[in-house]
């Protein structure tokens, strides 16, 4: 009996062990668990693609910026770490977004070592973290878990089943049920405010305003319809390429102004000059501009 309890005893201890052993400590680790680089040896288009998107750099905001450094310094926010080598995955609540594999496949070692190269301004470092074709293919492509269950190991899910893939990992495709609907996209780009947090915050609306405003305003297109047009995973519009977003922003949004000059009599001989100015913005994107 003694013995039998022993056994149990291990088998409780051994379990957590392993499934730790399994997660990444550091940022290397990380990167390379979802490294999708050999993707690019038979997507090569998609590939080229990928890589200028905001997708491979999802920690580094807008020119180059490291969006994320708030959250490591003392009093920047109320995330934010005493110290940055006590950092904890709880510190980055932005990770539900901009690296969800950080939330269910890094220890805190991984959010103690963002916290120090974020500090110290390492670009290079930082820049390893990225949401890869594995996130969305694979981690990603599965929203009703409870029915479906988790997405399969060795499995990636895109349009249409292969039997067989070319893949020394993942050897397999399945079709998902939302690779082609907003739903995909709406898992990260945001109903609106994170109250699931201990301390709420404002984030990214565009899901949730394409949701309130564009659907229930009879609008039928899907976030694919307009940003993934024949496959195109750049996912436009690129904010890093100014006259790019500008030329795009144009064709979606446009401003009449019409202007009435006069002048007041206020009283005899009293003449202030005024002028109404009456504006129109007009917008034929699915959700508010700007937003995330």
């Amino acid at each position: 009996m003694r013995f039998l309890k022993l056994i149990i005893v291990l088998l409780f201890i051994s379990v957590p062990l392993a499934a730790s052993a399994d997660k990444a400590k550091t940022i290397d680790d990380l990167a390379k668990m979802y490294d999708s680089s050999r993707c690019k040896d038979c997507h090569a288009e998609i590939y080229g693609q990928w890589e200028k998107s905001h997708h491979a750099r999802p920690l580094m905001g807008v020119k180059g910026g490291l969006m994320l450094t708030p959250l490591a310094k003392k009093g920047e926010t109320a995330f934010s770490p005493e110290d940055p080598k006590k950092a904890t995955l709880k510190n980055f609540p932005c990770f539900k977004c901009h690296l969800p594999q950080a939330i269910t496949s890094a220890e805190d070692s991984v959010a103690v070592e963002l916290a120090e190269a974020l500090i110290a301004g390492d670009k290079a470092k930082v820049g390893r973290l990225q949401i890869t074709c594995i996130v969305c293919h694979s981690d990603k492509a599965i929203v009703h878990k409870r029915e479906l269950g988790e997405p399969e190991k060795g499995v990636l899910y895109g349009a249409k089943n292969m039997d067989s893939h070319p893949d020394k990992i993942f050897t397999k495709v399945k079709k998902s049920a939302i690779m082609h609907d907003s739903i995909a996209c709406g898992q990260c780009h945001g109903l609106g405010p994170n109250f699931e947090f201990d301390q709420a915050f404002q984030c990214a609306n565009l899901y949730g305003s394409y949701l309130h405003n564009y659907i229930s305003s009879g609008g039928t297109k899907s976030c694919q319809d307009c940003h993934m047009q024949k496959g195109d995973h750049l996912f436009a519009l690129d904010w890093n390429d100014d006259k790019g977003a500008s030329a795009l922003l144009g064709k979606a949004i446009s401003l009449e102004v019409e202007t009435l000059g006069y002048e007041w009599l206020k009283k005899a001989k009293t003449y202030i000059p005024k002028v109404v100015v009456s504006t129109t913005i007009t917008t034929t994107a699915g959700h508010r501009v700007p937003d995330g």
